[in-house]
C-alpha cells in the first residue's frame, strides 16, 4: 500500500517556507504522495439566501497546479494527487495544459483525482452550469486523455469541440491517471467505465463495504475487476492512536485499497509545526 499525507491547507499558513518544509517533510518521511483539496471561490455564510457547506471564504485552497509546480520543484521522489479537482467547474484544455506541464516538470509524479463538485455557488459564480456536471466530467475525461496521448486532436461532442489541436509539451505519463472521488451509484458506475482509481470517502471499511461492493459489481458490467482499479481510503490524525492506525491501515488493506492518505486537519492542530509533528508521529508509527 502507498501512503500519503493530506496537505492541510486550511489550517497551513500561506508561507512558502512553511510549505516548502512540510513538502521536503513528508518526502524525507517516506510518504508516497502529498494529495491536496480543491476550491476555486468560497461562500459567503451571509449571502442573501444563506450558505451551508464545510468551507467558506475564510477558508484558505491553493490552486493545486500552482502548489505542485512549486513542490515539485523542491522534491524530488514524493507525487502529488489532487483529492479532488473539481473537474466541471475547470475549462478542460486548460486543466489538460496544466496537467501535461506539471507532469513534466515533476517528471511524471503527478496523479489527477477529479469530482462533480457540491458548491452550487461556486460553480455558478465562475460561470458553468451546476446541474449537467455529470455528463460533462464524462466528456472531460475522453477529452483529457485524447490530449494527453496525441499530438493533434479531433473531437466534437456536445461540450468540446476541438478542430485539429494538440498540447506540446506532452506528459511524461500517457496518460496521466484520472481517478474520481464522490459515493453515488452513477460515480460509481463512472468510475468502473472511466476510472482509474477511486476516492472512497469514508471512515472504516465497514462502511465503505455497500458502495465496494457495488463498485465490483459496475466493474463485472464494463469487463473490469478491483486489480484494475487503485482505491484511496483516507486516515484521520482525530480518529486515533498509533496503534488504532495499525489495525486501520491493515483492514483498509484487506478490503483492497492500494494507497492510504493521513489528514491532519480537524484535531485542533494550528501550527504549521504541529502538522509537520502529527506525519512525523504517523511515520515512526507505521514504520
Amino acid at each position: 500500500m502507498k501512503i500519503g499525507v493530506v496537505f492541510p491547507q486550511i489550517e497551513f499558513p500561506a508561507d512558502p517556507i512553511a510549505i516548502r518544509d512540510y513538502a521536503q517533510t513528508a518526502e524525507t518521511l517516506g510518504f508516497s504522495h502529498i494529495l491536496a483539496y480543491d476550491h476555486v471561490l468560497g461562500a459567503n455564510p451571509e449571502r442573501p439566501g444563506g450558505w451551508q457547506g464545510p468551507y467558506t471564504h475564510h477558508d484558505p485552497f491553493f490552486d493545486p497546479f500552482v502548489l505542485y509546480s512549486y513542490m515539485a520543484a523542491l522534491t524530488t521522489s514524493i507525487h502529488f494527487v489532487t483529492g479532488v479537482l473539481i473537474l466541471p467547474q475547470r475549462d478542460t484544455a486548460v486543466v489538460a495544459k496544466q496537467a501535461a506541464c506539471l507532469d513534466v516538470l515533476s517528471g511524471g509524479r503527478f496523479r489527477l483525482g477529479v469530482g462533480v463538485g457540491w458548491n452550487r455557488v461556486e460553480m455558478e459564480s465562475i460561470g458553468h452550469n451546476f446541474h449537467d456536471r455529470g455528463k460533462r466530467i464524462e466528456e472531460q475525461i475522453e477529452v483529457l486523455r485524447l490530449l494527453w496521448t496525441q499530438p493533434l486532436v479531433r473531437f466534437n461532442g456536445r461540450y468540446h469541440h476541438l478542430d485539429d489541436v494538440g498540447l506540446n509539451p506532452l506528459p511524461v505519463q500517457q496518460p496521466i491517471p484520472i481517478w474520481l472521488g464522490g459515493h453515488a451509484d452513477a460515480v460509481l458506475e463512472r468510475v468502473a467505465r472511466l476510472g482509474d482509481g477511486w476516492f472512497p470517502n469514508y471512515r472504516t471499511p465497514e462502511q465503505a463495504r455497500p458502495s465496494l461492493d457495488k463498485l465490483d459489481a459496475f466493474l463485472e458490467q464494463h469487463g473490469r475487476r478491483r486489480a484494475d482499479i487503485g482505491i484511496e481510503a483516507r486516515l484521520a490524525y482525530k480518529d486515533g492512536t498509533p496503534e488504532s492506525w495499525q489495525k486501520a491501515i491493515a483492514a483498509w488493506q484487506e478490503a483492497g485499497a492500494t494507497h492510504l492518505t493521513f489528514n491532519t486537519m480537524g484535531a485542533g492542530l494550528d501550527t504549521a509545526a504541529k502538522h509537520l509533528q502529527a506525519i512525523a508521529q504517523f511515520a515512526q508509527a507505521i514504520s
